[in-house]
């Protein structure tokens, strides 16, 4: 995609929504962090809610070291892989009390130190809690940046890595969100709605989906 319309995709989708916000919620940085360690593998609506109650109980490390690795299990047993999630949360948080005063440390090597923080889970972090221009790849952006020609890659680091190279400083904070819910709601995995699309003129996603009034007509 040239650089023209890489600037152009991201102004339509700023537009649509000025002030990108992820799905997750949480209210301080540590229930932030808690929040998108449970989210692997994981939806967003399923994670908030088993987190609401857990949230309302446990807002910093020590409490939830406190509350530990049973009574966490029985907050997000509804969320998959809770056994493995449960136990590296309660190690991050143990971490985090012992080796960083009980706050989420502003720094991506340090995050991905912590059990059960990979790459992504720290890039969301840097960019949700503090504001860092980092680019989270995951499934919805991995597949917008190679259908739509925005960041093609074979790797997810290779599109985190297109992405960072090509998005345009005045998007680059929000650039991730914006990505994420456009996959999540029109550029969808098996039937993306290129009918609705707002930058399916920029896209070079072929054959652009009908809609579905249109679909019958055809027919």
């Amino acid at each position: 995609m040239k650089k023209a319309d890489i600037f152009e995709f991201y102004r339509r989708l700023a537009e649509l929504n000025p002030d990108p916000e992820t799905e997750l919620e949480f209210g301080n940085h540590y229930q932030l962090l808690v929040a998108v360690a449970l989210s692997a593998q994981a939806t967003d609506v399923g994670v908030n809610k088993a987190t609401r109650r857990l949230f309302q109980e446990v807002t910093t490390p020590q409490q939830m070291v406190d509350l530990g690795e049973a009574g966490l299990k029985e907050h997000i047993k509804t969320i998959g892989l809770f056994n493995a999630k449960a136990k590296n949360v309660i190690a991050l948080s143990e971490i985090l009390v012992r080796d960083h005063g009980g706050e989420v440390p502003a720094d991506r090597d340090a995050l991905v130190e912590l059990p059960g923080v990979g790459r992504k889970t720290a890039n969301v972090v840097m960019n949700c809690a503090f504001g860092a221009e980092t680019f989270a790849v995951d499934t919805h952006i991995f597949r917008v940046g190679n259908r739509t020609g925005l960041a093609p890659g074979k790797t997810v680091l290779a599109v985190e890595k297109a992405m960072e190279k090509h998005t345009p400083a005045p998007f680059r904070v929000g650039a991730h969100h914006w990505l994420i819910l456009h996959g999540r709601y029109i550029c969808k995995a098996r039937t993306p709605e290129c009918w609705r699309c707002p930058v399916e003129d920029l896209c070079r996603y072929k054959p652009k989906t009908l809609a579905p009034k249109s679909k019958k007509a055809a027919a």
